[in-house]
């Protein structure tokens, strides 16, 4: 049983239902995608939504005598609007056919690495020998199966516009040093001296909840999951129409990243409101928008 199938609305399942419930997905699927790989082996995956915008996704081969032959599956959240606008890298996982995507977006100051949902494309694209494409961009969302809701920190008239003109200009130096440049790596890394200092003397006597606005660090041993405290900015409710049990889809702004995230509202300690935070753990996924004119 798929850990986040709980993300999407599914808690209680036995492994008899979540076999139903693989093949209730292929049989009544609302989209589906095929193409050849670069090995002629017919791929396929058949996607079916439990609610609004969040579903299962299962993901196989056609054989010779046209038989589908399930690999694996996993539970989906689609997201909206445009996360990154940087290239993405695509490796191949080790233990089936399926991707991680890496986005080195300087915002984030870390290499994002996210499980790809539309393998499809990307495959398609790749037989094709059409790789690397420009332009492209990534949707991210993610899912979660443990989170609390924070009060939102004190902010001082002003202080906001501070934040995002001081973040702008770091990115700035953050893609210098990329390049080279070692007078915006000395400015960094003195930058970087000044806030452990800082943070050394107000850690002895505030929470840290009220040194740290938004967070995004990886999590565990899994490259794609990640501890993240950000700033709720959109919250809705759907229901899975199976279970019926109720799921919280926020949109999060964390580390000037703005994605969705879909959990259980079994899951979630306090009441989600926009001008809060998020504190949980995310997988997380993500749709690589390729151009039109491309595919």
């Amino acid at each position: 049983m798929h850990r986040y199938l709980r993300a999407i609305g599914f808690s209680s399942k036995t492994r008899k239902e979540i076999h139903e419930l693989v093949t209730d997905s292929i049989r009544k699927s609302d989209r589906r995608g095929y193409t050849l790989s670069t090995d002629d082996v017919m791929l396929a995956e058949f996607s079916r939504d439990y609610a609004d915008s969040m579903g299962i996704t299962v993901a196989g081969t056609f054989d010779d005598e046209d038989k589908f032959h399930t690999e694996y599956y996993f539970p989906y959240l689609t997201g909206t609007g445009i996360s990154s606008y940087e290239d993405i890298s695509v490796e191949k996982h080790a233990a089936e056919d399926s991707y991680a995507g890496i986005c080195d977006d300087i915002r984030v100051g870390i290499s994002v690495i996210f499980y790809l949902q539309n393998r499809i494309p990307y495959v398609n694209a790749q037989t094709a020998g059409k790789l690397p494409i420009k332009g492209t961009s990534v949707t991210f969302s993610g899912l979660s199966v443990k989170g609390s809701v924070l009060i939102p920190m004190f902010k001082l008239p002003g202080e906001e516009e501070r934040i995002t003109r001081e973040s702008a200009e770091r990115a700035k130096l953050i893609a210098a040093a990329k390049n080279g440049d070692e007078e915006a790596i000395e400015t960094l890394t003195l930058e970087d001296m000044d806030v452990y200092s800082t943070i050394s003397k107000r850690i002895l006597k505030e929470d840290i909840y009220t040194i740290v606005d938004t967070s995004f660090m990886p999590y565990g041993v899994e490259c794609d999951q990640y501890s993240v405290i950000a700033d709720i900015k959109g919250v809705r409710k759907v229901i899975n129409h199976i279970t019926e049990e109720q799921v919280y889809i926020l949109t999060l702004y964390c580390n000037d990243l703005t994605f969705d995230i879909a959990i259980n509202i079994m899951d979630l300690v306090g009441e989600p409101e926009v001008g809060r935070r998020f504190k949980g753990v995310v997988w997380l996924q993500g749709k690589i928008n390729f151009p039109e004119d491309v595919l």
